[in-house]
């Protein structure tokens, strides 16, 4: 039985290292990047107007996904909406291009990440309390709460980004932010 303990330690150590410390942060960019660039930047497409100019001017879609309840209690009116609640709809909307970009790129990663936890976390609680998505439950046997499973997934695969910085494969590195 020892012979087997010491062969599975010289395969587990072999193992780590082979990958260093390069493996986890790029397998961490590689999967946001397969399952949540796309998702995000196709999510900011619906938010902007048209034209050239369109990312400056949310439209009423984009008031409603991030602020339902004031976008509802302005009667769906644009002109009604607080010119600050434009603003926050304005931000929220080059987040979901800006921060995925940047994970993207590898470029100020840790903090892209971090800034992504939190507008995961603030996405999660409009879709429970605004739009009454059900959040489902962590440990109750089933894998499909899109709230409560999916994106604790999604927020430590960012965590992991957050503590290990993009990898040697990103910008950070070529640029000398991180080594």
């Amino acid at each position: 039985m020892h012979f087997l303990f010491q062969k599975y330690q010289l395969l587990s150590d072999r193992a780590e290292q082979l990958a260093g410390q390069w493996f986890v942060p790029l397998g961490a960019r590689f999967a946001f990047i397969a399952v949540l660039l796309g998702y995000y930047w196709s999510s900011a497409m619906t938010k902007f107007s048209a034209g050239f100019f369109g990312f400056l001017s949310p439209t009423l879609g984009a008031h409603f996904q991030i602020l339902p309840g004031i976008t509802e209690a302005a009667g769906y009116d644009l002109e009604a909406i607080h010119p600050l609640f434009t603003l926050i709809v304005l931000l929220g909307s080059w987040a979901e291009v800006i921060l995925p970009l940047l994970i993207l790129l590898g470029l100020f990663t840790r903090g892209a990440a971090l800034a992504m936890m939190g507008f995961v976390m603030v996405q999660s609680l409009v879709d429970v309390f605004g739009h009454n998505v059900e959040a489902g439950g962590w440990f109750d046997r089933a894998s499909d709460g899109v709230v409560m499973d999916q994106r604790l997934f999604w927020v430590f695969i960012l965590a992991i980004l957050v503590s290990k910085g993009a990898g040697p494969v990103s910008l950070d590195r070529i640029l000398g932010i991180e080594r």
